[in-house]
């Protein structure tokens, strides 16, 4: 690919949805939707839920479904997936970090790090059940 000058198109405005892989959906839910408190749009059986994130989406696929091919001609999104742990950060201010922190203790779920980056803003890292890694951090890590 080459880098081709952007002369008639801008470049994307925002991330519209961002997509991790676990193929134990149930457990997905619960953390996802129990413990994160995620608003959950739609589940379809043993494919795939979908949670609400601000105005974006985060999409929770199972792999073993989803690198099969569409059964839907309607709906003719290629196949995809992927294996190994992937990574999300969520947003949230700096004054929730530590009540985050305490939910996530008391749900049982274990801080991989917890630290503040060199521009100072701070980021705690965890796992869910399909060992992704999970990042809440303040959105000044980007600024």
């Amino acid at each position: 690919m080459s880098d081709l000058p952007l002369t008639d198109v801008a470049p994307p405005a925002f991330l519209l949805e961002a997509a991790l892989y676990c193929p134990d959906l149930d457990a997905a839910e619960a953390f996802y939707g129990g413990v994160m408190g995620l608003e959950k749009i739609s589940r379809v059986d043993s494919r795939h839920v979908f949670y609400r994130v601000g105005t974006g989406v985060l999409l929770i696929f199972n792999p073993e479904e989803t690198e099969r091919p569409a059964r839907n001609p309607a709906l003719p999104v290629p196949s995809h997936g992927a294996r190994g742990p992937g990574h999300v950060c969520l947003a949230m201010q700096g004054e929730a970090l530590e009540r985050w922190r305490k939910r996530l203790q008391e749900a049982g779920v274990a801080i991989e790090a917890d630290f503040t980056w060199p521009n100072g803003a701070r980021s705690i890292y965890v796992r869910d059940p399909a060992g992704n890694s999970v990042e809440l951090a303040e959105p000044k890590l980007w600024a």
